[in-house]
């Protein structure tokens, strides 16, 4: 069976409470994503993989998180998530501590912090480093 992030090219599992850039028609949608009722479905995952950047630039540029565990406890609330466990797998991806100030504007940094959610969010799954790259570029996440 494949993950729902993967099925619904939406692999941050982000709710579906706007008008995304990229979602998919529901006349496009299999029947498994018409039945969704939680979760956005995307087009193609550079779509739901752009949703994640532009998500956590909200995060950095309007409620001033700019650390993994402030960014991940509120990606992953502790009320349907071991979030501890979550910002402690998404820092060791990073290379950082769970306190340290990171920058999601910075190209490298947003690619890294999106595949690790990507791969905590999705068991694993890693998409190919062009497709993160022209999600991050569809965000404007400009490369430094």
């Amino acid at each position: 069976m494949t993950d729902r992030g993967i099925r619904n090219n939406n692999p941050g599992n982000i709710d579906n409470k706007q008008p995304w850039q990229g979602l998919m028609p529901k006349g496009e949608m299999t029947k498994e994503q018409k039945a969704e009722k939680r979760f956005a479905v995307f087009a193609e995952p550079k779509w739901g993989i752009r949703a994640i950047a532009k998500l956590l630039q909200t995060y950095e540029h309007k409620y001033k998180l700019d650390t993994v565990r402030g960014i991940i406890h509120r990606w992953a609330p502790p009320v349907e998530n071991n979030t501890d466990a979550y910002v402690n797998a998404v820092a060791a991806a990073l290379h950082v501590e769970p306190d340290q100030r990171i920058d999601v504007d910075h190209r490298l940094t947003a690619f890294n912090l999106v595949n690790a959610i990507i791969a905590h969010e999705c068991s694993g799954y890693r998409y190919p480093d062009d497709v993160v790259n022209e999600a991050l570029d569809l965000a404007g996440v400009l490369p430094k």
